[in-house]
């Protein structure tokens, strides 16, 4: 075989077949997301999306938020329930917030608050997997997330992965379920507020320069082309296309720019925070604007069972200057109208301050925030009763809150998948859209 550095075609011999594991050394780890955008391709699975939200940003905060310290204080209950927090004015008239979400509340024209979200489920992982699949959770099968809905139905754009997590995957339940590994989401792996960010699989390793990354591509091609001549089959296609998806997403000036978060202007960067909230939603902008279909980020741990006002102080105001500046870029550079902005948690925390001055699980009653993708504008949907305890009006379960989400995108619900037993399954079963919470 010649230098990988050379220009030459290469010419491979019945040993250099056999060791086609060195093609590993690019970098491909995201090898399980791109199989299943090929898989896609070739079933004919690939749609446009005919709804008003093009694309989605869900701001995931686990531990369970309290609706209380948040979108729903209970100013005028004995202070054993109203806590140690005080509210404060609104841009919709009438409608406080909890005293750390300043900037949030000056943007509550732009936004709906949900404040009757509901479910039965007081266990961290089973309130996660609710409000990530739309399902309460059953030993008998694994739900996919809505993120790994999208992928499988709408598939890529624009060069990039139509699913993408920052940083990480916080919980199994932001996976592909029954879909298999190949609808799953395309992880950065580091924190964009980190000072040495980088997205790993778009950076090609130590050693492996553009020309010779040129030279295992030819390389690739020659490996198909034997194959292919020997069997010629919609998988050995398939495979083709996951190849070259690999390629061009790793070769896209467009991808390594969408993920570029330094290109940002440093005021930019400042508006929204240098610091995890900050920077995640700030890349989950950039993400959007440049294609994704669907960005999920967690933020902060809000299991305060202990002291809460103390620990809200420490969390809440660095989400509230990003999330605020969020919505205001969104709708400043157009986006809004077709970007649904999701800010959830799995559940609420109790009506009563507890013993060490916090509150513990409750998912009886919580709040969430739907903002643009076709969502109304300064609109509170439901209410708790006067102590935080349970649905007053209009209560939200998981199935009509996951129906509503779809239904923007342009999913139907309704829809059946199947499972690996061959059986159908509802994308969400007995999911009603909620009607009131559209434009």
């Amino acid at each position: 075989m010649t230098s990988p550095h050379a220009s030459c075609r290469w010419q491979p011999n019945r040993r250099e077949f056999l060791y086609v594991g060195l093609l590993g050394t690019v970098g491909l780890t995201m090898s399980d997301m791109l199989r299943g955008q090929a898989h896609a391709a070739t079933v004919g699975q690939l749609g446009a999306g005919s709804g008003k939200a093009k694309s989605v940003i869900n701001i995931y905060l686990p531990g369970g938020m309290s609706h209380q310290e948040s979108f729903d204080p209970k100013l005028n209950a004995p202070v054993e329930y109203r806590g140690p927090m005080e509210g404060i004015k609104t841009s919709i008239d009438g409608v406080y917030f909890s005293e750390n979400l300043k900037e949030t509340a000056k943007i509550a024209d732009k936004i709906t608050v949900v404040r009757s979200m509901t479910h039965g489920e007081a266990a961290h992982e089973r309130g996660t997997h609710s409000m990530f699949t739309g399902y309460r959770p059953s030993p008998a099968i694994q739900y996919p997330s809505i993120g790994s809905v999208v992928s499988h139905e709408l598939g890529p754009r624009a060069e990039l992965p139509p699913y993408v997590l920052i940083p990480n995957m916080p919980t199994p339940y932001a996976g592909t379920g029954y879909l298999g590994a190949a609808f799953g989401a395309f992880a950065l792996g580091s924190d964009p507020a980190s000072d040495s960010f980088s997205v790993r699989d778009l950076t090609l390793p130590s050693g492996i320069d553009a020309q010779r990354f040129a030279a295992r591509r030819e390389m690739r091609s020659v490996v198909d082309a034997h194959f292919s001549a020997l069997e010629k089959s919609d998988a050995l296609d398939g495979m083709d296309s996951f190849y070259q998806r690999a390629y061009a997403m790793i070769s896209s000036d467009k991808a390594r720019a969408a993920f570029d978060i330094k290109a940002e202007p440093k005021n930019v960067r400042d508006n929204y925070g240098r610091n995890a909230a900050g920077q995640r939603m700030l890349l989950a902008r950039r993400l959007v604007e440049a294609g994704v279909r669907f960005v999920s980020l967690t933020y902060g741990s809000w299991d305060h069972h202990d002291n809460i006002k103390r620990a809200n102080g420490t969390q809440m105001p660095n989400f509230d200057k990003a999330y605020a500046a969020l919505i205001r870029d969104l709708d400043q550079r157009g986006l809004l109208d077709s970007t649904l902005v999701i800010v959830n948690t799995e559940f609420g925390r109790t009506p009563k301050i507890n013993g060490t001055a916090g509150r513990d699980h409750w998912p009886k009653v919580f709040s969430i925030a739907l903002a643009g993708g076709g969502m109304k504008r300064g609109f509170v949907y439901g209410s708790s009763d006067a102590t935080g305890g349970e649905p007053d009006a209009n209560p939200l379960g998981v199935e009509d809150y996951a129906a509503t989400i779809y239904h923007q995108i342009g999913i139907d619900p309704g829809k059946a998948l199947m499972t690996p037993g061959n059986r159908p399954q509802p994308i969400v079963k007995d999911g009603k859209v909620v009607r009131e919470l559209i434009a």
